[in-house]
C-alpha cells in the first residue's frame, strides 16, 4: 500500500474508482475515484469492439494524471496560429462590408473564449461523466436538425443556420461531436454482440445495421442543408468509428459503396451539387461563375507565395479577390503571406495532432474513450484536409471551413470545446503493472 501511495504522490494523480469498486482514496490531497483495473478478462470485455490496436492485456492500473502535455501544446499553437492568421486575413474584407476592421476578429476571439471555458470545464470533468449526457444531447442534436429547413437562415443557397435568442448557431458542427459521442457509447455498450461473428445476424444487425442506419438519418437531416461537405464529414467520422468499432469487414465494405453510390446519386440528380462538381471538371464552361472565380484567385494566392511568403499581413488577394478569405479560403491567404514554409508549418501541426490523437487512443482503458478520442481526431484531421483539397482545386469548391484558422461562431467553439474532451479523456492514458 505504500508503495502504491508513493507513485500516486509521485505522479500528483490520484486512482480511478473501478465500476466494480476499488482501493479508497488516499488521504492528504483532493479526493478522487479508486483505480480502474483492466485484466485479461476485462480487458476482452471492456475494449472488445476496438480493433487489434488497443486491445489490452495483463493485469494494469489506471490512475488519473495530468493532461497530455504534447497534445496541450498542439492545441494551443493550433488556437494561437489561427487566431494570428484569422486577423490577418480578415480585417480587410470586414472594412469594406461592415466598415470595422476588427468585425471577425472580435467574433473570433469570443467564440475561442467561450469554446476555453468549455474546455476548461470539461478537462476537469470524470470523463466516464460525460456518458450521462450522450443521449440527451444526441436528441437535441437531432432536433435541431430537423427544424432547420422549417424554421433555418439562408446564407447563399444553403440554410444552415437557426437563431437562438438572436444568436445563429450551426447545428451541424453541434452534431459533429454528438455523433462521436454517441457511436463511441454504442459501441461500449453493445460491443460484444458487434464482434459476435459465430452469429451473423446479430453481428450485422448491431455491428452495421443499427449504427449505420443512426448515421444515415442524421446524414439525411444535413444534408437537407444542402451542407454537403458536413455531410461527407459526419459520414466519415461515424463510418471510422463504426470501423475502428469492429464491425464486420464485409458491411464495411458494401456500407462504403453503397455511401458513394448515394452521393454520385446526389450529385447527379442535385443541381446545386452537380453543378460544383462540373465547374471543377469544366471549368471553360463556366468562365463567369463565382465558384471558378474564386478558385482562380485562391490559386493565384497560394502561386504568388513563393517560398517565403509576401510577409505577414501583405497579402494583396485578400482585398476582395479571394473570397471568403477569413473562411474557407484563409490557407491561400496564410500560403501568400508565409509562403510555403507557412503552408507547410500549418500542414504539420495537423499530422502532428492526428498522431498525437491516435497515440492517446491506443493508450486509454475502455472502448468508449478511446473511440471517442478517434473520433475527434478524425474530425479535426479530416476536415482539414478536405479544406486543404478544396482550396487547392484537387476537389470541388464545398463550404468547409479550416479548424482553428476559419472565422466562425459555432464551429470554433465547438472544436475548442471539443479540445476539451479530448484533453480530459488524456488524462486516464496512465497505467502499472500491479
Amino acid at each position: 500500500m505504500n508503495r502504491e501511495n508513493n507513485i500516486n504522490r509521485r505522479n500528483n494523480t490520484r486512482p480511478i474508482r473501478n465500476s466494480e469498486g476499488g482501493q479508497p482514496p488516499v488521504s492528504g490531497r483532493r479526493t478522487s475515484p479508486a483505480p480502474l483495473k483492466t485484466d485479461n478478462k476485462t480487458s476482452t470485455k471492456t475494449v472488445s469492439g476496438v480493433r487489434n490496436a488497443f486491445i489490452r492485456s495483463g493485469d494494469i492500473v489506471r490512475i488519473r494524471g495530468s493532461i497530455d502535455r504534447p497534445m496541450l501544446v498542439i492545441i494551443l499553437v493550433l488556437i494561437g496560429y489561427g487566431l494570428i492568421m484569422a486577423f490577418s486575413a480578415s480585417y480587410a474584407y470586414a472594412l469594406v462590408r461592415t466598415g470595422d476592421s476588427y468585425y471577425f476578429i472580435k467574433r473570433q476571439l469570443v467564440a475561442v473564449a467561450l469554446g476555453f471555458i468549455a474546455m476548461i470545464f470539461l478537462i476537469r470533468m470524470d470523463y466516464r461523466t460525460i456518458t450521462k449526457f450522450v443521449i440527451p444531447g444526441m436528441l437535441v442534436a437531432v432536433l435541431l436538425l430537423a427544424v432547420v429547413p422549417i424554421i433555418g437562415i439562408s446564407q447563399g443557397v444553403a440554410q444552415r443556420w437557426i437563431s437562438i435568442a438572436g444568436i445563429s448557431i450551426q447545428p451541424s458542427e453541434f452534431m459533429k461531436i454528438m455523433i462521436i459521442l454517441f457511436l463511441a457509447l454504442y459501441m461500449e455498450r453493445y460491443g460484444k454482440n458487434v464482434i459476435d461473428y459465430q452469429n451473423k445476424f446479430t453481428s450485422f444487425f448491431y455491428g452495421a445495421a443499427l449504427p449505420f442506419g443512426m448515421l444515415l438519418i442524421v446524414c439525411i437531416l444535413v444534408l437537407l442543408e444542402k451542407h454537403i461537405s458536413g455531410t461527407a464529414i459526419i459520414f466519415i467520422i461515424g463510418f471510422t468509428i463504426i470501423f475502428i468499432g469492429g464491425c464486420e469487414l464485409i458491411w464495411i465494405v458494401l456500407t462504403g459503396m453503397i455511401g458513394f453510390g448515394v452521393l454520385a446519386v446526389t450529385i447527379k440528380v442535385w443541381d446545386y451539387a452537380y453543378k460544383r462538381v462540373d465547374t471543377w471538371l469544366h471549368p471553360e464552361k463556366y468562365s463567369t461563375l463565382d465558384e471558378v472565380y474564386q478558385t482562380i484567385q485562391g490559386l493565384n494566392a497560394i502561386g504568388s507565395g513563393g517560398i517565403f511568403g509576401v510577409g505577414l499581413g501583405n497579402s494583396r488577394q485578400k482585398y476582395m479577390f479571394v473570397s471568403q478569405p477569413q473562411n474557407d479560403f484563409i490557407f491561400p491567404i496564410v500560403c501568400e503571406e508565409l509562403g510555403l514554409i507557412g503552408a507547410a508549418s500549418v500542414i504539420l501541426l495537423f499530422i502532428l495532432f492526428v498522431w498525437r490523437g491516435f497515440k492517446i487512443a491506443s493508450r486509454m482503458p475502455d472502448t468508449f474513450s478511446a473511440l471517442t478520442v478517434i473520433g475527434i481526431t478524425t474530425h479535426i484531421g479530416f476536415q482539414a484536409a478536405l479544406n486543404m483539397l478544396v482550396v487547392t482545386n484537387l476537389f470541388p469548391n464545398t463550404g468547409i471551413s479550416l479548424p482553428f484558422f476559419s472565422c466562425g461562431g459555432t464551429s470554433t467553439a465547438m472544436q475548442v470545446a471539443e479540445m476539451g474532451i479530448l484533453l480530459c479523456m488524456s488524462r486516464y492514458t496512465y497505467e502499472r503493472r500491479s
